[in-house]
């Protein structure tokens, strides 16, 4: 996943677990690897929307679409600060 803000290699072990790292940008520490419980939605065929909570208490809901490979990304961070973003979303 690519934003103006970050990039993030996302790695869905199950329906409920997800392990991210962050590649690049500017939101949290570049090399940050984090395994969390995630809620999935399908909304549609090949669009989901994937909700979880962090150990910082920062809170991510993406609504990914995998048919035309575009992710919308809301974050609040522990500090309070909210985030919207859109980007790229691709398979590894």
């Amino acid at each position: 996943m690519e934003t103006d803000f970050l990039k993030v290699k996302l790695f869905f072990e199950s329906d409920n677990s997800l392990v991210f790292t962050i590649l690049d940008g500017e939101l949290t520490a570049i090399g940050h690897t984090e395994k969390v419980e995630t809620t999935i939605a399908e909304i549609r065929s090949k669009v989901y929307m994937v909700a979880w909570k962090e150990i910082s208490g920062a809170t991510v809901t993406h609504v990914e679409d995998h048919e035309n490979g575009i992710v919308y990304s809301n974050a609040t961070l522990p500090d309070g600060n909210f985030y919207t973003m859109r980007g790229t979303i691709q398979p590894y």
